[in-house]
């Protein structure tokens, strides 16, 4: 069997795993070959590929980011995409091909699937965890134990000058990240997308933190969160956004959410407030051990489902067994941060 495989969207801890996993199994199990398409959808588009053998992934296991690079390169949105998708895997004899990325790229995945009976297995990755069909994703756990790690850090420079501080974090469409993070990190206030809250609510919070003398706050908020109703200065449509500019999937570049909420805080409470954005740091770097183990136990069973035939499949994390489920999942919308996880944070707001 000859397996293509691809990594898209953002970069994502424990991609090199899934990577390493995928070939490992699929030469010393099924006795097939690899080939890796460089720079996700345009590597196929394009032909700009190398062949993954044991050499190639020798090593990678802890290396963050991903050796096959990635781009968020939409076929259905670039002339001759799709057709040359489809002529890529007659030209290199593909049996299977592996798409490893976020509801961006497992979407067209999908459709490939659908439409053009292309055989695809899906893997899940994104440092968001939104995506429906999984418990968690890679990445994911790195991402948030560097944020915490961050608040933490935060903790003592903002208690030492007496200042609130605002840490913006990733999260386009959901808050896993700032929740988890936030209750980790001990953060004062979370604001998420999934939540609406005034300016007149969190300022609240910190003038009663001040009242009874804690003289020192940390608000986590996600950048993709609604900037607030009632703050000064307020964005049109709630997000904030660094230019109106959309991608080939449609999305806007998000962020500054922070700066604009540390401006409000500052100016309705009369504390000095500073922000703090985390930006592409969480998402680099040396992955976990849970997300390389996951990755791993992704990548072999991926290896697996092509083996044995499953196309239009997905890996997924059920509870802690690793088990397929429908690609057209990643299609469904976005997972939602539950309002259960949202009240233990609340318990600690103040």
């Amino acid at each position: 069997m000859r397996v293509g495989m691809l990594t898209g969207g953002g970069d994502c801890p424990g991609l090199n795993a899934v990577i390493r996993a995928v070939v490992r199994r699929t030469l010393e199990k099924y006795g097939g070959s690899v080939i890796g398409f460089r720079y996700g959808w345009a590597g196929m588009i394009s032909g700009n590929a190398i062949e993954l053998g044991l050499d190639e992934v020798s090593g990678i296991l802890p290396r963050g980011g991903t050796i096959l690079g990635t781009s968020r390169t939409n076929p259905y949105k670039t002339d001759g995409g799709v057709d040359g998708i489809v002529r890529r895997f007659k030209k290199e004899s593909l049996d299977a091909l592996v798409a490893v990325g976020g509801e961006d790229t497992l979407g067209v995945a999908s459709r490939l699937h659908e439409e053009e009976s292309l055989p695809i297995i899906g893997v899940p990755k994104t440092i968001d965890n939104d995506i429906v069909g999984t418990d968690f994703t890679f990445g994911f756990d790195t991402a948030v134990s560097i944020a915490a790690e961050a608040i933490d850090r935060l903790h003592t420079t903002a208690e030492s000058h007496n200042r609130v501080v605002v840490v913006e974090v990733m999260g386009r469409h959901t808050g896993w990240i700032a929740v988890k993070a936030g209750i980790a990190g001990g953060a004062d206030l979370i604001i998420i997308p999934e939540i609406s809250i005034s300016l007149a609510e969190i300022c609240e919070v910190i003038k009663k933190r001040h009242e009874r003398g804690k003289n020192f706050s940390i608000v986590v908020v996600a950048e993709g969160a609604k900037y607030p109703e009632d703050a000064p200065n307020q964005v049109e449509g709630g997000l904030v956004t660094v230019e109106q500019t959309t991608d080939s999937f449609g999305h806007v570049r998000l962020g500054g959410i922070g700066n604009k909420l540390a401006r409000a805080i500052e100016l309705e409470t009369g504390y000095e407030t500073r922000v703090s954005v985390l930006g592409y740091v969480q998402r680099g770097g040396t992955p976990t051990a849970f997300d390389r183990v996951l990755g791993t136990r992704f990548g072999v069973l991926a290896a697996d489902l092509a083996h044995q035939g499953h196309f239009g499949k997905m890996t997924s994390l059920s509870g802690d067994k690793v088990i397929p489920v429908a690609l057209s999942h990643a299609s469904e919308g976005v997972k939602r941060v539950d309002s259960e996880l949202f009240e233990v944070a609340r318990t600690f707001f103040g």
